[in-house]
């Protein structure tokens, strides 16, 4: 059985300047073609998501930062997952059609992430599913 969410750390390429990741080849793969792209940042506590996409797939990066974590299912009737983050590296999300997800906040400090969606945004197509 094949799973609906990926999570993979990124590697940091980066120097003295900061902080540097790039998409892996399979991330870009799995969106294929590139049709939004949402940059957004989440106050401590906040949640974003708890809903499912009826076609669009989705590679979250969560930047380096805040305590966060990820929760998500693999289809309507499922048990809800999840899995936390100490903040310390970027964090690769793939997520399919149907697998509800969410992201939470856990720490002080702001969170930043963006998100490559293979869809352009369309609100009728994000159907909510709570997972945390």
């Amino acid at each position: 059985m094949t799973t609906k969410v990926q999570i993979t750390e990124l590697n940091n390429n980066g120097d003295a300047r900061g902080f540097s990741f790039m998409a892996p080849a399979e991330a870009l793969a799995f969106v294929g073609r590139m049709a939004d792209v949402h940059l957004a940042s989440m106050k401590p506590g906040a949640v974003r998501g708890n809903h499912y996409h009826l076609r669009r797939r989705e590679a979250i990066v969560v930047l380096p930062g805040a305590k966060w974590s990820f929760h998500w299912d693999e289809g309507d009737g499922s048990s809800a997952q999840h899995r936390a983050f100490d903040g310390s590296c970027a964090v690769l999300v793939l997520v399919s059609p149907d697998a509800s997800h969410a992201v939470r906040n856990d720490g002080d400090g702001t969170l930043w992430w963006v998100a490559i969606s293979s869809e352009t945004y369309d609100p009728a197509e994000s159907v909510t599913r709570k997972v945390v």
